[in-house]
């Protein structure tokens, strides 16, 4: 099942997004899509507390821009988990090969069979950021959520903690 986890800052999708994944058992594929070159100490900082929130027999692939072959690879894990696509789109949109890679990520998703988990930032509920690169960066993150969403069995939205499912079976 290909399943979805969106939500805010802070809002526990991360967190559930893990037991879904530990769910199906001990093999599980942990995508990271950080780009270190960018980071900060904050950022360095939430890095550490997502790897030791999770099991350390998870196996980590760390997937900046390359998400399409990170996810082709994995097919023979008892789980795969992404998070999170939002920092992968600013990645790419760095880059400047944003369209390419949403292409190919795409098309690796749709032909992926397994137990597949994915997390994402919803930053489209406020207002019309200032500046081309924020606005494209709203824009792309939302048309890029409903293309993840639509080839998802069940999409999750997380808020304090507390997860809706908004398509898809019931947790």
């Amino acid at each position: 099942m290909k399943q979805f986890v969106l939500g805010g800052a802070r809002s526990g999708k991360s967190s559930l997004a893990e037991k879904l994944c530990a769910s199906y058992g001990d093999k599980v594929a942990y995508i990271a899509t950080a780009n270190k070159a960018f980071n900060d100490g904050e950022m360095d900082a939430r890095i550490a507390k997502h790897q030791q929130q999770r099991p350390q027999h998870w196996h980590t692939i760390e997937a900046p821009i390359a998400l399409a072959g990170a996810l082709a690879q994995l097919q023979h894990y008892d789980a795969v988990m992404i998070d999170c696509l939002t920092l992968w789109l600013s990645n790419c949109l760095h880059e400047g090969n944003w369209p390419q890679q949403r292409q190919d990520f795409l098309k690796a998703l749709e032909n992926f069979n397994g137990e597949l988990i994915m997390v994402s930032n919803e930053v489209g509920m406020g207002i019309v950021p200032l500046g081309e690169l924020s606005r494209s960066f709203v824009d792309e993150s939302g048309f890029l959520h409903q293309a993840v969403a639509a080839l998802c069995e069940r999409v999750i939205f997380t808020a304090a903690g507390l997860p809706l499912v908004m398509k898809g079976p019931a947790l």
